[in-house]
């Protein structure tokens, strides 16, 4: 059985051969499973960190990570035996925030902080994934995306405030 995710879900696996699979450009997708019960899943996380009245908060990341933890444990997973390999965050537009480096961060920082050992990272660069995770095995592939011909955001200019009247 295949199940593919998309922005902001994600799915939780037990039986040998299910695959669950995602693409992402600066998008992360954590890959977490239990080796002892079996059970893995993935979640697919488009922005980790908000910016709610100029304070960041990673509220959106770590209820993503919450849900997937939890749909982990109640298929029978031990939240102690969990590891992690953590996927996507790279720059897709030039000239803009790197939300990708943004997202990958705080994967790489949440894992830490909640004591899940992460075993691979495939994080950054300016290239789309595509990611197949065998969630009961743990076993995940990867192929890169090739990355179309980019164009570079051009920052608007503003005209001098002048006294021209446009009629119409």
């Amino acid at each position: 059985m295949q199940t593919t995710i998309t922005q902001g879900e994600y799915a939780v696996g037990t039986r040998p051969g299910e695959l669950i699979s995602t693409i992402l450009g600066s998008c992360v997708a954590i890959c977490l499973w239990d080796d002892q019960a079996n059970v893995g899943g993935m979640n697919h996380i488009l922005v980790a960190q908000t910016n709610i009245g100029g304070v960041l908060n990673d509220f959106a990341g770590v209820n993503a990570m919450e849900l997937l933890i939890n749909g982990m444990v109640r298929r029978g997973a031990d939240r102690n035996n969990l590891k992690a390999k953590v996927f996507g965050g790279a720059k897709m537009v030039t000239g803009l925030s790197d939300i990708g480096g943004k997202n990958g961060e705080f994967a790489l920082e949440y894992l830490q902080r909640e004591g899940i050992v992460c075993l691979g990272t495939s994080i950054g660069g300016t290239s789309a994934r595509h990611i197949k995770f065998y969630p009961a095995e743990g076993r995940v592939m990867q192929k890169m995306v090739s990355a179309p011909v980019r164009e570079e955001v051009p920052v608007p200019t503003r005209k001098p405030a002048g006294n021209d009247v446009e009629l119409f």
